[in-house]
Formats: C-alpha cells, sequence, structure tokens
C-alpha cells in the first residue's frame, strides 16, 4: 500500500551542479545519489529534512512551467527559517493577503490556519515553507 511508501517530489532543473547546490548548501540537504557517466547531468536525488527531491533534467526545450504545484516545507519556526535562508541569498516574494484576516509580516503571509512564505529555488521552481497556526 502506498501508505507505508516513500515521496519524492520531481524538481526540472536547468543546471544539475546550481541546483545541488541549492538544494544541499541553502536549504540543508545532503546528495543522496547521482546519475553516473554521462547521464550525471540528468538526474540527481537530494533530501531535505524528510523530503526526497529528485532533480531531473530532461532533454531538449521545456515549455513554461505554471506555478501550480509546489514543494513546501513544513515548519515549526517559519520567521526563523525565512531570516535563515535570508542570510543565505534567498529572495522571498511579496506576501499576499489571502483575506480578511490575513496579516503581513515581511515576506510572510499569516492566515488563521497557519503562515507561508514562498521563495524561487536556483532553478526558478516555486517553493513554499508553511507553519501550522497555533
Amino acid at each position: 500500500m502506498l501508505d507505508k511508501s516513500d515521496y519524492a517530489t520531481l524538481v526540472v532543473i536547468r543546471d544539475m551542479d546550481r541546483a545541488i547546490g541549492f538544494y544541499t548548501k541553502t536549504l540543508g540537504g545532503k546528495l543522496q545519489e547521482r546519475a553516473p557517466g554521462e547521464m550525471k547531468d540528468m538526474w540527481a536525488s537530494v533530501r531535505v529534512g524528510r523530503q526526497n527531491f529528485w532533480l531531473i533534467k530532461p532533454p531538449g526545450r521545456q515549455p513554461k512551467r505554471l506555478d501550480l504545484a509546489y514543494s513546501t516545507f513544513i515548519v515549526k519556526d517559519i520567521k526563523g527559517e525565512v531570516k535563515d535562508l535570508q542570510m543565505k541569498g534567498v529572495r522571498f516574494q511579496r506576501a499576499e493577503k489571502m483575506g480578511e484576516d490575513s496579516e503581513i509580516d515581511g515576506p510572510i503571509a499569516k492566515d488563521p490556519f497557519g503562515a507561508t512564505a514562498f521563495f524561487n529555488d536556483s532553478e526558478g521552481n516555486l517553493c513554499m515553507i508553511w507553519q501550522a497556526a497555533r
């Protein structure tokens, strides 16, 4: 059954070395595996926390991506995580109000259900940090 399976997010990238650097050095992940030989720039697996990211560079030109699906990092201290990533050079998107109850604190949007902050990885993929409401 799938309830006992691992989970990996496939991330389309343009530059393997740059993407591995971002997911390991900037986000604190660990390189698990990289394809050998001629395939070394086409696939790698990085683990950040309990999440696996498969960095994929498909052959040929890639269509424009829609930011409808993105990776989410679930944290206990969003303010601390944002500050830490900003110190590593990550630029966050401007926070937007979702409703009347929304509060904006720099790049963090706080809502009754939780807080969010959005940034792009080194390859332009959208990522979100989320903290549950307390």
